[in-house]
């Protein structure tokens, strides 16, 4: 008879077989590169402290950010469509969107000033329309516990889009602010992670615990 219990139990296999296996595989890849995974964490926690800290630097830097992404695609798109032309394929799509992009980048370094005045008005558009579905449904949804949590979610939402529509400068500090949480929230649980990696590399935990 065979046994097909062999190797699901055995120590360091996770009580799962070959998919145990590969999961110990993972964890002592990622215990060896712990550090990489403590500078990620690094960054992040320093990211969070800049935009806390620095919110109209950290807004600028990302406008620069999305102006290198923007001209770059625009010129692979450009590229593409040239390449599409001379194999006789449809190029003008192409040509448009590149050229599109190209404006938007450039638009971002000549005036980030309105880069971050138009990202934060789409934010706002997006938040008074998502408030209103909401609120709709609720008014829909006849009995049940979650109908005035989706309504109470419906005006949070929509007085969050107004806020953004009449101030959208504090509208884009405070989304700096809650970016900043999240990175630093974020990086410090990486670097708990990459603690206990490397005090699993060095033997200090159990091979068989898991993290």
């Amino acid at each position: 008879m065979l046994d097909f219990t062999n190797g699901m139990n055995s120590p360091g296999s996770g009580g799962s077989g070959p998919y145990g296996s590969r999961m110990d595989a993972m964890s002592a890849l990622l215990a060896r590169n712990w550090w990489a995974v403590a500078l990620r964490g690094a960054f992040a926690v320093l990211f969070g402290l800049a935009a806390l800290v620095l919110p109209f630097t950290t807004v600028a830097s990302l406008v620069l950010l999305f102006a290198a992404y923007m001209l770059a695609d625009g010129v692979f798109a450009i590229v593409a469509g040239v390449r599409a032309a001379a194999r006789h394929e449809r190029w003008g799509l192409l040509i448009l969107e590149g050229i599109v992009n190209l404006a938007a980048g450039a638009a971002a370094l000549l005036v980030p000033g309105l880069t971050v005045l138009v990202v934060v008005t789409l934010l706002g558009i997006w938040s008074i329309i998502t408030g209103a579905l909401m609120l709709a449904a609720a008014w829909r949804l006849h009995g049940g516990h979650g109908r005035w949590l989706l309504a109470l979610s419906g005006l949070v939402s929509l007085a969050w889009g107004v806020l953004l529509w009449m101030s959208p400068v504090a509208g884009a500090l405070v989304l700096t602010w809650w970016l900043g949480g999240y990175a630093l929230v974020f990086g410090a649980l990486l670097l708990v992670l990459a603690f206990n990696l490397r005090g699993r590399r060095n033997g200090s935990l159990p091979t068989g615990r898991a993290f």
